[in-house]
């Protein structure tokens, strides 16, 4: 991004408690910059709504303070998704270890700031600038208002999670801790349908996956559903699914059902629900399982997955499987399925890296942190370098 003639930037950050004081067209202005991809978990409406349905909020230790920098006419020109946490969860960059090493050791780690989507482990743009705004320059006011609000609550730290590898490069320029993990991604290599993805891989692996597809769709109907075809009777079902799944895995799930009404009513082209239902012979039947993805510019993203029933390999019928369909369909060029999870590999998901920075306020925790992170960075590259040499589908 280049700065044109006559923008410049007042030199004072504002924080807002909540989204709203922002606005939708001031914040998209930002958001939807063409350089972020049309990432839709950095959006004004996707925010919105968790604040809006009690999911990002001081309550649930997500308190808002984003960061709005305007230009000269008073136009907001630059924003930064941030929050005050009082935990570390829903995050899916893990620091715990660090909290627990600085509490025992008389220290104080929370509340800390954060910027991120929440309850989102899917790369995107932090720190967003209008396009016709220096990009250093709104990046350098934005790290900075953050910075001092660390200072002004007397906070851990700022912590950018998910950030794009060009924002990753650069807060580290900016002296931040760089950090290094893994997901599992697929990438369209052009292909002209799923037959034609299965002929790039091995013949083990076709005769696998084409076996894991016919069994799980032997007993259900798969329904891919976006836009006006989404109702409230397939959000009460998904959410079923989600509560239970949640419940089993974390014990306390983050969304509210509200929240995907709300995200149905202001983005419902933006998503698609995978749903599976057990037919009753009658045209009609039971919703029994669903995968809940986001649609970017160029990425379908998958984020959460319930089900009420065991059927074998619907998990990946509906999580990797359909989604690779619809992606193949749609042209996009990329499916990032979510966090972790080694067996996508086999499923056509490669490991790529994802990226975050740190900046610790005192000194005697930052540095072994940066220690550390020097360390996970070369272990989860050699890591990432052995899993795909050892294990990828893909013919040699």
């Amino acid at each position: 991004m280049k700065q044109s003639a006559g923008v410049s930037l007042a030199p004072e950050v504002k924080v807002c408690r909540r989204i709203s004081e922002i606005g939708r067209e001031a914040w998209d202005a930002c958001a939807t910059n063409p350089a972020y991809d049309l990432n839709p978990f950095i959006r004004y409406d996707f925010l919105h709504a968790l604040e809006e349905t009690g999911c990002a909020v001081e309550r649930t230790g997500w308190g808002p303070q984003h960061l709005a920098v305007e230009d000269s006419l008073g136009q907001i020109a630059a924003v930064m998704p941030l929050y005050l946490k009082s935990h570390s969860q829903g995050e899916y960059i893990f620091d715990h270890a660090w909290a627990d090493a600085y509490e025992r050791a008389g220290g104080r780690y929370y509340p800390k700031l954060l910027s991120a989507a929440p309850f989102t482990p899917a790369t995107g743009a932090r720190l967003l600038a209008r396009p016709d705004v220096d990009e250093g320059q709104a990046r350098a006011f934005l790290l900075g208002g953050a910075l001092s609000l660390c200072e002004r609550y007397e906070a851990s730290g700022v912590n950018l999670n998910f950030l794009t590898e060009s924002e990753w490069r650069w807060t580290g320029d900016q002296g931040l801790g760089l950090r290094e993990g893994q997901q599992y991604h697929w990438l369209n290599r052009g292909y002209a349908d799923f037959e034609d993805f299965l002929g790039a891989l091995s013949s083990g692996r076709r005769k696998t996956i084409r076996r894991e597809r016919r069994d799980a769709l032997a007993q259900v109907e798969v329904h891919c559903l976006t836009g006006a075809d989404l109702t409230e009777e397939h959000w009460d079902a998904f959410f079923r699914f989600y509560m239970d799944t949640g419940s089993r895995k974390w014990g306390s799930p983050y969304l509210t059902r509200a929240f995907f009404s709300r995200l149905s009513e202001r983005m419902a082209d933006q998503v698609l629900l995978v749903m599976a239902r057990r037919p009753d012979g009658r045209g009609g039947g039971r919703w029994i399982a669903g995968a809940l993805n986001l649609i970017g510019g160029d990425c379908l993203y998958g984020r959460n997955w319930g089900c009420l029933e065991d059927v074998p390999f619907l998990h990946f019928e509906l999580c990797y499987y359909q989604a690779i369909e619809w992606a193949i369909t749609h042209g996009l060029p990329r499916v990032e399925a979510g966090a972790q999870g080694q067996h996508k590999i086999a499923r056509g998901y490669l490991p790529k890296p994802v990226y975050s920075a740190h900046y610790i306020a005192d000194p005697r925790l930052r540095a072994p942190v940066e220690r550390f992170l020097q360390q996970e960075r070369e272990g989860v590259e050699r890591e990432m370098e052995w899993l795909e040499e050892e294990y990828s589908p893909f013919k040699a």
